[in-house]
């Protein structure tokens, strides 16, 4: 889910010109979303998550509206897009559910005991989590509706009790102000404070907005450099914010002698599908995947490109083509780097090397390919497997294939656990699932948060921080943490579930 060029100048004649927002616009909406965020956060959980069925039922109301102008703004099919905006209001409605349930408040109650073993009388302690403040969320080109500005990122900071004021990718710029048209209807509809939403252009406002005072944290999914840029901006502010920040992925495969000798047609199919749906450009695409020295499944994947190739599709813009071509480029320019199949037009790119060569070049060949193409990498024998294996840094996913549990596959899943956020096994990366447990992150540079995810309802919890009352009279309590708790919020008594 995300865009491999910060802000592509548009030249596609689909996407319209829109003005950028000028600085006092962008203090304007900053300032209002500071006054939101207290009363914002104070509305009913009930009220919050109407809110976000709200939005929801009107993308499903708009679809027929909305797909075509997606379509014409970012190349992606309309299979595709319609997939995406179910998955959207699916996810809103999601999150309201969360809100509905109340667990993310996460209530702790700890009463007075004056016996308490530590060997001091313990204080009564209630903690529960609270809104952080407004949010900025950057929003991806790749996923114009669930990463965009009614997407994951928005969606879990508005659950959570934040205003959200989004910098509107370049990439579809009319979609975007029509469906946050959208969100202002479902906020208004329950009388939501003005500020609670807000929508920028261009690159200046969104730096100017991530640097602003009013700004408590900060969401991005795009380029490691333009990402990590940002996040360099949100740490030397004069007051740090936290920067959940999606950069970049190989997502590594190993596939194991014995899955690759009974399952060489299966894994090649599967490859060739994952390395070219919506051309490549998806953050879950496998980039390399490594397999026995002379497998078959080299020699299938060459002759399914050549007797049945699957349609990439087209790249989002031009920006991002020409930054694809460049990719490429770096990678086929190592001299032990070779074609194996593909690369014309609306087909995947198959490049070939040893794993021996990325051992001894890793900065060069584990490089991200955003885009139709993926790097396959021949082992030599189990240890030098392994060694492939502890050599990647952070990754959103590594993928398993094998066909039993053996010391093989147990030190390829350590492996696998120590440098990405979701492992898998027997089965590809693509196609991410939004669930309660879902984890989409990992260690840098795949994230610059690796224990947030922003995909899943665990996703809230990047814009909540606890707050314990000690002592505190319950009739300065928040509802919430009062004893007869007249919310009927879930919550923990003495370290027991209570409700």
């Amino acid at each position: 889910m995300q865009t491999k060029d910060e802000e592509p100048a548009m030249s596609e004649s689909a996407v319209e010109s829109v003005r950028d927002t000028t600085a006092d616009e962008v203090d304007a909406l900053a300032t209002a979303a500071a006054a939101a965020a207290g009363p914002w956060a104070a509305m009913t959980l009930t009220s919050r998550a109407g809110v976000l069925r709200g939005i929801a039922d009107r993308l499903d109301a708009q679809a027929a509206e909305l797909i075509p102008l997606a379509t014409r703004e970012t190349h992606l099919s309309e299979p595709r897009l319609t997939g995406e905006l179910r998955r959207t209001s699916f996810q809103l409605r999601l999150f309201a559910q969360l809100v509905l349930d109340g667990d993310f408040l996460d209530v702790r109650i700890d009463t007075a005991d004056a016996e308490w073993p530590m060997g001091a009388p313990r204080p009564d302690l209630r903690r529960m989590n609270i809104a952080l403040g407004p949010v900025v969320n950057f929003a991806a080109s790749n996923f114009p509706f669930a990463f965009s500005v009614a997407g994951g990122d928005t969606a879990s900071a508005l659950a959570a009790g934040c205003p959200v004021i989004v910098k509107a990718s370049p990439g579809h710029p009319a979609l975007s102000r029509a469906v946050g048209r959208l969100v202002d209807a479902a906020l208004d509809e329950y009388g939501a404070p003005g500020g609670t939403f807000g929508l920028v252009f261009g690159r200046d406002a969104g730096v100017q907005m991530l640097t602003h005072p009013a700004i408590a944290a900060a969401a991005f999914t795009g380029s490691t450099a333009g990402g990590r840029a940002l996040y360099d901006l949100a740490s030397r502010r004069p007051v740090p914010i936290p920067f959940y920040g999606e950069l970049g992925s190989i997502n590594p495969v190993f596939v194991t002698e014995a899955a690759a000798r009974t399952r060489a047609t299966e894994i090649a199919a599967g490859l060739l599908t994952a390395v070219s749906a919506s051309a490549g450009q998806l953050c879950t695409k496998p980039g390399l995947v490594a397999i026995p020295a002379e497998a078959p499944v080299f020699s299938e994947l060459a002759a399914l490109i050549r007797s049945n190739p699957v349609p990439t599709g087209d790249m989002l813009n031009e920006d991002i083509a020409a930054g694809f071509t460049r990719a490429v480029a770096r990678v086929r320019a190592h001299p032990n780097v070779e074609l194996l199949a593909g690369g014309g037009p609306g087909e995947a790119l198959l490049l070939a090397t040893t794993a021996r060569t990325v051992l001894a070049d890793r900065d060069a060949l584990m490089h991200e390919m955003f885009g139709p193409a993926t790097l396959l990498v021949s082992y030599r024998d189990t240890a030098e497997l392994l060694e492939l294996a502890r050599s990647v840094d952070g990754q959103l996913t590594v993928s398993i294939f094998g066909d039993q549990v053996d010391d093989t596959t147990r030190a390829l899943t350590a492996a696998a656990v120590g440098a990405a956020g979701r492992v898998l096994w027997n089965s590809w990366p693509t196609g991410l699932s939004v669930t309660y447990a879902q984890q989409h992150g990992g260690p840098y540079p795949a994230t610059t948060a690796p224990t947030a995810t922003s995909v899943g309802t665990a996703a809230i919890s990047r814009f909540l921080r606890p707050v314990t009352y000690q002592s505190v009279p319950e009739d300065l309590l928040p509802l919430e943490l009062r004893t007869d708790n007249p919310l009927s919020v879930p919550r923990s008594v003495n370290g027991a579930r209570a409700q």
